[in-house]
């Protein structure tokens, strides 16, 4: 089966894995206890009902829109078992970008992400896929029904018969939740006070307040706010900001990496250097290798605005500034007079980036460590959206699916919001027409399949990921001669799927200019973590009102709910208390993160919802969003309007 696997169990139990609503990184696997001990195949990679159509099967009479039922062929399932898998249904919550709780209508069907099943399933322990179900399904009903622990253990033991837990222990599936260390935990995380909200909400946010005039020119910035919410551990998101020294200008940028952080870092760390080096002139190249030649003080290009907890890697210092010198030489070797154009030099940064990665990763390194690192760099990946800003001429540079949203004040007061970028994902469909024209026709239908590269990857650029660029022989070479250590990772244990005319993955960026104007009051810069749960619209909006403070006057909506005088009642006295503390987060992008996580359905921060989304254990957490980082970057409209004043003037 090709959207499918299965493996028989001990006594008789078969489980069958089969994709239920597969979209973006929601992927649910349905996990079915069949009856006829017989291999379970549906259709299409969706349930029975949904890939047959018709009347529903009857397992009872055997009969089928009243006729007499085919009795099935070896491999094909029977009405029993197709019955089975008929009756579950799999809801999903797209807009919030998270899992509703699931209510199997058979007790012996549940649905379990994919991500948990997939190391058991690889190690062919087949045990423990029962045991991950099962522990999934408890904090399922412990979190959407809020009884305690000992219920959604009851009601689990009832979903499974009595052979299976000869086969599987029930102290290895309950005695994680029954500990007491683990009951204390849940108890104390679940209540969170609002002080502790504030404390996990403001722990990683950063401000920074741009002076008006710099020495060289007016800034048209006013400052940045940013903030991270990790979901996975570690977080696997980075952001930048500096100030170009050399040359004009402000970078910011956010960086979501997949498959471990560590491509994520070594972009973050070195992507701005690049870009630098990329816009200065011939003059400056060579004054900065002059120095370097000749052991002096090179010229600082950049000046980093770093939360605490944002760091550099020492140990790779050294690499990096080796390759960072090889470029700067091979512009001054060009003997390029005129002024860098800046879409050019963020398109060559990114891709010049991408391709050290590469090399670093297949020439090695003597330093064990290094050679570790580099090689972890490579086979893990990033996407990145950075932002350039230098007066009135902001330039976007996405690879990837994070995104650049600009936020308009109208002359009515309300607000807009103008995209900058675009996602390069399934969804976007010149995108999807891009990857395949660059493939030969007899792969159009294998490339991109479940709405991947290659059905495993969600973003069709990115940095790193050198298991979709280079050649199968490339990558096992690399691999025998790497660390042992290596091989433990999980991103080099296989290879891609119909993998043929390497490469299927680049880092070029799509770049987008803009001149801002004085309604352009913000710039929104935030991983996919964010977008998966609010609406361009809505984001703009909070940022707006939370800046001019206009949310406290507007009329109270409540979106064509249904809602009685005493809810009424209870949302405006709500709303009367939060008044006081409106202004807590002075920080926008807390305040932005604050609405994201916890917002009911009439727009309002809804307490007990931002408390249990906060204290999700880790291994549940990404389950239901992804990291969230988000860097706000607020214009100087006095100083915009007053440019374009002269220029009507001139």
């Amino acid at each position: 089966m090709s959207n499918g696997r299965s493996a028989c169990a001990p006594g008789g139990l078969l489980v069958l894995l089969s994709r239920v609503g597969a979209r973006g990184r929601g992927e649910e696997f349905l996990l079915s206890r069949a009856v006829t001990g017989r291999f379970v195949p549906v259709d299409g990679g969706r349930p029975a009902a949904a890939a047959g159509g018709g009347d529903r099967h009857s397992p009872r009479t055997g009969k089928e829109g009243g006729r007499q039922a085919r009795k099935p062929a070896l491999g094909e399932p029977d009405e029993e078992a197709r019955a089975l898998v008929t009756e579950c249904r799999c809801r999903r919550d797209w807009d919030a970008g998270r899992s509703l709780s699931y209510c199997p209508l058979y007790p012996e069907e549940m649905l379990v992400p994919i991500h948990l099943l997939f190391p058991v399933l690889r190690n062919g322990e087949m045990s423990k896929v029962y045991v991950t179900a099962c522990r999934y399904h408890i904090f399922q009903n412990y979190l959407s029904t809020q009884i305690n622990w000992q219920a959604a253990v009851r009601s689990l033991r009832k979903t499974f018969l009595r052979p299976f837990f000869k086969w599987s222990k029930a102290e290895d599936l309950f005695g994680h939740f029954c500990s007491r260390n683990y009951r204390t935990t849940i108890v104390q995380f679940y209540n969170l006070t609002p002080p502790q909200v504030n404390s996990i909400l403001k722990a990683n946010e950063y401000s920074f307040k741009v002076p008006e005039f710099d020495g060289k020119n007016v800034s048209s910035i006013l400052g940045f706010d940013s903030n991270q919410l990790p979901s996975n551990s570690p977080v696997e998101d980075r952001r930048c900001a500096a100030t170009c020294l050399q040359t004009r200008g402000m970078l910011l940028s956010v960086i979501d990496g997949h498959a471990g952080c560590a491509c994520a870092q070594a972009v973050s760390e070195r992507l701005f250097y690049y870009i630098a080096v990329a816009l200065l002139n011939q003059e400056t190249l060579l004054e900065i290798e002059n120095a370097v030649e000749n052991g002096r003080v090179v010229l600082p290009l950049l000046q980093w605005h770093k939360h605490p907890i944002d760091y550099f890697s020492k140990e790779a210092s050294k690499m990096y500034f080796d390759s960072l010198r090889t470029y700067w030489q091979e512009l001054i070797d060009l003997h390029t007079e005129e002024t860098p154009d800046v879409m050019e030099a963020l398109t060559n940064s990114f891709k010049r980036l991408d391709n050290d990665i590469s090399l670093e990763a297949q020439v090695g390194n003597n330093n064990s460590f290094l050679n570790y690192w580099q090689l972890r760099v490579a086979f893990s990946g990033a996407t990145a959206c950075v932002a350039h800003i230098d007066g009135l001429d902001l330039h976007i540079a996405n690879a990837g699916d994070s995104r650049a949203v600009l936020g308009v004040q109208e002359e009515d007061g309300t607000w807009s919001a103008l995209t900058l970028s675009n996602d390069h994902n399934a969804q976007n469909e010149k995108e999807v027409e891009r990857v395949k024209s660059e493939h030969p026709k007899s792969e159009v239908k294998s490339i991109i399949k479940q709405d991947r590269l290659l059905s495993l990857l969600m973003p069709f650029r990115a940095f790193g990921d050198v298991k979709f660029k280079w050649s199968i022989d490339l990558q096992k070479r690399v691999l025998e001669s790497g660390p042992e250590l290596l091989n433990e990772n999980e991103c080099t244990k296989f290879f891609p799927p119909n993998y043929h005319t390497p490469p299927y993955l680049t880092a070029q960026p799509e770049v987008t200019y803009h001149k801002l104007r004085p309604q352009d009051k913000f710039l929104v810069l935030a991983t996919d973590g964010l977008w998966e749960i609010l609406h361009r619209e809505d984001v703009v909006r909070i940022i707006g009102e939370h800046l001019t403070g206009v949310h406290l006057q507007q009329p109270l909506s409540v979106g064509g709910y249904k809602v009685t005088l005493g809810q009424m009642h209870g949302i405006l006295m709500e709303r009367r208390d939060r008044i006081s503390s409106a202004f807590e987060d002075q920080n926008s992008a807390t305040h932005l993160i604050r609405h994201a996580v916890g917002q009911n359905e009439f727009g309002a921060i809804d307490h007990e919802r931002l408390s249990k989304m906060l204290s999700l254990p880790e291994e549940l957490a990404r389950m239901y969003r992804d990291d969230i980082t988000v860097t706000i970057v607020q214009f100087n409209s006095h100083v915009i309007s007053t440019h374009y004043k002269h220029n009507t003037e001139n």
